[in-house]
């Protein structure tokens, strides 16, 4: 999907009659200084200076590659405000899988099939699950927005959230708790450790969190058969 805005990037400069003038857009557009692009990019920042200002001519087919590179690398660092304004459902990578069930799955048989452990061990209220999200944290807290953040949900708020790339577990329970809306599970999957509060947050929120040491194409297959069943 980035490949689509990085050709576009790199085919506006290279077929300009003005390069410099096509370079200093997108510069501008990704709200870079001529310094910040030049560290990027491993060169001094007269050289973007000279380009710019035509005193260099058009740069070539490594040069142009570097400079987009830099451009898609500064953005999703800041969370790719550019990127999203001109992708509009790339936030929504973070998303690797997302169904829906038939019927509630008793939240037991659930963690069961995921051969999960529940780390709340507060007793919360009966729980049925209509449907399951599977979400890269790490690309979920850079990139989603509040409104973005709606979409995981699917059909129902009654679903298992499942969290990869967990380190410590505090922030997607942070994000969890900040939003006016409480999914009916959280669910790590192979987390190095779960941090206290992230525990603490769940026991507030009265849902179970759940740790799980199944690969993201293990629990995918265990949510189809738990389909098939449903």
């Amino acid at each position: 999907m980035v490949g689509e805005l990085k050709e576009k990037i790199a085919g506006e400069i290279a077929l300009s009659q003005d390069p410099g003038k096509a370079i200093r857009k997108w510069r501008e557009e990704f709200g870079l200084s001529q310094h910040e692009l030049a560290e990027a990019m491993g060169i001094s920042h007269s050289v973007i200076s000279d380009y710019e200002s035509g005193r260099r001519k058009s740069p070539g087919v490594t040069v142009i590659r570097k400079m987009v590179e830099a451009f898609i690398k500064l953005d999703i660092e800041k969370g790719s405000p550019v990127i999203s304004r001109y992708l509009p459902d790339y936030r929504m990578d973070c998303i690797l899988a997302m169904d829906e069930f038939d019927r509630g799955i008793d939240e037991n048989v659930f963690i069961s099939a995921i051969n999960g452990k529940n780390l709340n061990n507060e007793k919360t209220p009966v729980k049925r699950i209509y449907g399951y999200t599977i979400v890269d944290s790490i690309k979920a807290i850079l990139n989603l927005s509040s409104e973005d953040y709606l979409k995981i949900y699917g059909w129902s708020i009654e679903r298992a959230i499942i969290f990869t790339n967990v380190h410590y577990g505090r922030s997607p329970m942070v994000a969890i708790r900040a939003h006016p809306l409480t999914p009916a599970m959280v669910v790590y999957q192979r987390p190095d450790e779960t941090d206290q509060l992230a525990i603490k947050l769940a026991k507030l929120e009265g849902i179970p969190l759940v740790a799980t040491e199944l690969s993201v194409e293990e629990l995918v297959q265990r949510m189809n058969k738990l389909k098939e069943g449903n």
